[in-house]
């Protein structure tokens, strides 16, 4: 099972806010998924990131995988690496 960490697409149609979770890379995009560790905000000014390290950095130590997305989110949120 490959396991990544990506965005889940809410909000309203023109008014995007998302989800970061932990999903299988088979699922939909916003489908099933493994855990909730966080949430993206892009319309306020300046956008909204929080997202619960302690869970993030678990997942990526055991083996799971941020999209290009997330990774930035990550690095803006303030993991290093």
């Amino acid at each position: 099972m490959a396991v990544k960490i990506r965005l889940r697409r809410t909000g309203a149609k023109k008014a995007p806010s998302y989800r970061v979770v932990v999903a299988d890379s088979r699922y939909p995009r916003d489908g099933r998924f493994i855990e909730e560790i966080g949430y993206y905000n892009p319309l306020q000014d300046p956008a909204v990131i929080k997202i619960d390290m302690e869970k993030a950095a678990n997942w990526i130590a055991n083996g799971a995988q941020p999209t290009d997305t997330v990774k930035v989110l990550l690095k803006k949120a303030g993991m290093e690496k």
